[in-house]
């Protein structure tokens, strides 16, 4: 008997999605490319699921984690102790299944049945006002990584970035790869002290 899938959306760990900061479409032309030789590129590589690594990672990610697992401190302990008392229940229920009264067990057994129907709808409120929590203080980290990531490829004359984590790259030069460099620019400009905005 377990929870959905809540206890494990409070492991110490997440990977955010960055499909809408390292994926963008292209911008519609205003006019027709000339026709000409075709421009000198320069292409780096960085690889986006280090971001969140907790030691070498984005520092900022860490700290929202943390906070939103702060956040859900007490929902996480309600749904633990539900979830050990059914436990108990269940284990109670098996000890005397032989010996009891047949009326007893049957109250023990629809007592039972009705604290997972109670864990289940819990637990997937949880998750729900987890999930909204989750994009809701890491949005901004988001908007600051495609920023930041754009800043540092003009300020390096990059015209192409691809994100190695999200589009398979048969071979790249270790000089194209541009994620530690990144990671260690990005901490330094956005510390990981950035406070996480408490909902109204």
């Amino acid at each position: 008997m377990k929870t959905k899938n809540l206890i494990a959306a409070f492991a110490f760990t997440m990977i955010v999605a960055l499909s809408s900061v390292l994926a963008q479409t292209r911008p519609a032309p205003t006019q027709a490319a000339p026709a000409g030789p075709i421009p000198d590129s320069k292409i780096a590589v960085i690889y986006s699921a280090e971001f969140t690594d907790p030691k070498t990672g984005i520092a900022r990610f860490g700290t929202l984690v943390s906070a939103l697992n702060r956040e859900f401190e007490k929902t996480k302990k309600d749904l633990d102790t539900l979830q050990q008392r059914a436990q108990q229940l269940s284990d109670d229920i098996e000890k005397t299944r032989n010996v009891a009264d047949p009326k007893q067990l049957q109250q023990k057994v629809d007592q039972l049945e009705q604290m997972k129907i109670d864990i289940k709808r819990k637990g997937e409120d949880a998750q729900t006002a987890y999930d909204k929590r989750q994009g809701e203080i890491f949005q901004p980290l988001q908007d600051d990584i495609g920023k930041a990531l754009e800043t540092y490829a003009k300020a390096h004359n990059i015209n192409v970035v691809i994100d190695g984590s999200r589009v398979p790259v048969v071979y790249a030069a270790d000089s194209l790869d541009i994620t530690r460099a990144f990671i260690a620019e990005f901490n330094s400009k956005f510390p990981a002290t950035a406070a996480v905005t408490t909902p109204q």
